[in-house]
């Protein structure tokens, strides 16, 4: 064995010093300093991603588009560039909305984009696009109908039909199928009335204009909406004091529309028909019997104001049920705000279609028989 000693090297481990002391503050500041620097670089984040999408644009990428189809596109009013672009990825139309949008500003034509209907091809050319899209929606074909005042239900709807080319039938079955409604529209007449009687008086004469692509009940719902907003708009407190409604004020505007032919007699005639209503005298009205009698006959003779008729104003003691005829505005204006008279009477005076008035039956009978010595009816 050899004399060399083994020496043996025993390394001490250290213990770990202790560390120098910190304020709280200090090590508080630290996390304070790291959590503002994370919130930081998120807000620069959101922020660039943020200009990015508004240079590129946000608008969808259709996944597939077939080309060759043709669709019908609405836009908005107000529509911006994007939103038409998300419009036209959403109809499948175009692919990619950004690039459409783009090609729009680059053009110069964003403020020139036109709201309406359009027929577009999907997989058009963004420049054919926006240039549809500039022309405008195309102009459809119009037509003109004009609707006279005085003419009873079944009178209006054979006039509509011969300008139209729809059937009376096409109109008829518009309005007795609820494809029409009205405000107006009365609830409970007699079973005994026709299945159109509802529907008198309340389509508006006018002359109106359609598209070609208008419908008779499109047509007609039109008609009752200009006529419903014409009642609406007028004041019927006077008629109220005798608990009549609009629609009587209707009723009356139809009898004043066939009784007088000028302008100048409407008030009065309305002011002779309200002032027997106060005080409960028959309106004894010949233009009642004739819508009674279902036709205009040479003259009335006295076996017509017989005739049994919830019309016949000789004699029931109320108005009519509905209106008799299609009124114009001056005739609900008139029956809304009649004339301040003492008249109970009136009788045609004049070839030109003037009306005598009178307060008593006496001044009545005298206007009569000058009427006829006159020649103005037999």
């Amino acid at each position: 064995m050899s004399d060399r000693r083994v020496v043996e090297y025993v390394i001490e481990e250290k213990l770990p010093e202790e560390p120098a002391y910190r304020p709280w503050w200090i090590t508080m500041s630290r996390v304070v300093f790291v959590l503002f620097s994370i919130v930081a670089i998120a807000v620069f984040g959101y922020g660039l991603a943020r200009n990015l999408a508004e240079r590129v644009g946000t608008v969808d990428v259709a996944p597939e588009l077939i080309a060759g189809l043709e669709v019908t596109v609405e836009i908005p009013a107000g529509s911006t560039a994007r939103r038409i672009a998300e419009i036209l990825v959403d109809e499948n139309v175009i692919a990619d909305g950004g690039a459409f949008e783009n090609d729009v500003r680059k053009a110069g034509s964003a403020g020139r984009l036109q709201a309406g209907s359009y027929e577009m091809m999907t997989g058009s050319s963004h420049e054919d696009l926006i240039d549809q899209l500039v022309s405008g929606p195309p102009i459809l074909e119009t037509f003109r109908l004009t609707v006279i005042e005085g003419l009873r239900i079944e009178e209006m709807l054979e006039s509509l039909a011969e300008e139209t080319g729809f059937s009376v039938g096409d109109f008829e079955s518009a309005l007795l199928k609820g494809e029409v409604n009205s405000i107006y529209l009365p609830s409970d007449l007699p079973d005994t009335l026709g299945l159109l009687a509802a529907w008198e008086g309340l389509l508006a004469p006018d002359t109106y204009e359609f598209t070609i692509e208008a419908t008779p009940g499109l047509i007609l719902q039109r008609m009752a909406d200009t006529l419903a907003a014409r009642v609406s708009r007028l004041d019927w407190s006077q008629l109220a004091e005798l608990d009549l409604t609009p629609y009587d004020g209707l009723i009356i505007a139809s009898l004043i529309e066939k009784e007088a032919m000028l302008e100048k007699d409407r008030a009065n005639v309305s002011s002779t028909i309200y002032n027997r209503l106060v005080i409960g005298q028959r309106l004894q009205l010949d233009v009642t019997v004739v819508y009674a009698l279902g036709s205009t006959p040479d003259r009335v003779l006295l076996s017509h104001l017989e005739i049994d008729s919830p019309y016949n104003t000789y004699l029931i003691d109320r108005l009519p049920p509905t209106p008799i005829s299609g009124v114009r505005v001056s005739s609900l204006e008139s029956a809304a705000a009649p004339a301040d008279t003492g008249y109970y009477y009136f009788v045609l005076s004049d070839t030109d279609g003037s009306l005598g008035f009178s307060e008593t039956l006496e001044e009545h009978n005298e206007k009569v028989a000058q009427a006829r010595a006159d020649g103005v009816f037999p």
